[in-house]
């Protein structure tokens, strides 16, 4: 498993990531979830041990607490050789103040979450949400406290749009206080809004990029072929929590192509989506979920192999999104001095 460094920091994760937001399966989680023990949990992720996976990514939010503690107990004995992922920000209790990113819920959140995951630390803590009630001083000086003391090692945001994670950046520059090192956001063949701004911005400010639902919440597995119907059973048959600005036309073009290349290169296309996400300019690591063994095992096939220049160009020409304002109009008239967008989209 390639191993590469986290943003502008000394912290190296593995390119393959392992989520659990599938662990606990409690409330808006409970269709998701299919690990609900921890000889389960602890299967897993030790078939990811053994793939050479460090990072592994939770959050206080998913199932009620119930996947960090899971997730807690599974890696017991094996702290060492994991890298903790947490987030704050959801509701997790019913008072005014337990949600958002105010300094007294994320101190009182990460102590919550040092608990359930039993540990003295959190490796890498997250801001879930951006979280328009409160200065964003107060959020960044609070994850700050946690650094000082030992709680947090780093810090990163997910699902920030560019101008608030720039702010972020800029608050911190401004009165010293340690800099979010990566965001977590969604990215896929389906998914490539985040190209025109955040992408940029974590190139120009050197900051990591996880990528959470690789496969656009199961859309890219190969299940979902033009004309045929949903297959029963499936994550994707039963809920649409992910919002694709494309066209029913434009995913099945897009999975057309994904599945040719799989089928010729004699591998899945969950794979293929994978390995696409991980020759992108600035993507640190892609967090991939499990049902079950099976599934897992065949997702992290996707390290052996490297799809072609030429594979990529397929793909990437299939996929590629229409430039917004004002990009359109910087590809019309700055070019050549001010518009570098073409360099990997």
């Amino acid at each position: 498993m390639e191993m590469r460094f986290l943003g502008q920091s000394g912290l190296q994760v593995s390119t393959l990531a392992f989520g659990t937001a599938t662990f606990g399966g409690v409330g808006s989680y409970s269709n998701l979830g299919e690990t609900n023990n921890v000889a389960e949990a602890r299967k897993l992720i030790e078939i990811c041990l053994e793939a050479g996976v460090t990072l592994f990514d939770t959050a206080d939010a998913y199932s009620n607490g119930r996947s960090e503690e899971l997730f807690g107990k599974a890696i017991q004995g094996y702290r060492d050789r994991v890298l903790i992922s947490t987030k704050v920000f959801g509701q997790m209790g019913s008072g005014a103040n337990d949600l958002g990113l105010s300094r007294t819920h994320i101190i009182q959140a990460c102590e919550d979450s040092l608990r359930r995951l039993d540990t003295d630390h959190i490796d890498l803590y997250q801001a879930h949400e951006y979280d328009a009630f409160t200065p964003m001083e107060e959020t960044i000086s609070a994850f700050d406290q946690l650094i000082q003391s030992g709680k947090v090692r780093y810090i990163g945001s997910s699902n920030f749009s560019g101008w608030q994670l720039m702010k972020a950046l800029a608050i911190s520059d401004r009165f010293g206080y340690q800099r979010l090192i990566s965001q977590q956001v969604n990215y896929s063949l389906v998914a490539r809004d985040l190209e025109l701004e955040l992408i940029p911005l974590a190139l120009d400010q050197k900051i990591g990029t996880i990528v959470w639902s690789p496969l656009g919440g199961g859309l890219l597995t190969g299940k979902f072929r033009r004309g045929q119907p949903k297959p029963v059973g499936t994550r994707r048959a039963s809920i649409d929590d992910l919002v694709f600005n494309l066209s029913q036309e434009k995913m099945d073009a897009i999975i057309d192509v994904l599945c040719d290349v799989a089928e010729k290169r004699g591998v899945s296309p969950s794979q293929v989506g994978l390995n696409w996400l991980l020759r992108r300019p600035g993507v640190t690591s892609v967090i991939i979920g499990a049902r079950n063994e099976q599934q897992l095992r065949e997702n992290l096939k996707t390290t052996s192999w490297q799809l072609t220049d030429e594979e990529m160009i397929r793909l990437n020409e299939v996929s590629k999104t229409p430039l917004g304002y004002p990009y359109w109009h910087q590809e019309m008239y700055g070019v050549p001095r001010n518009f570098r967008i073409p360099d990997f989209i």
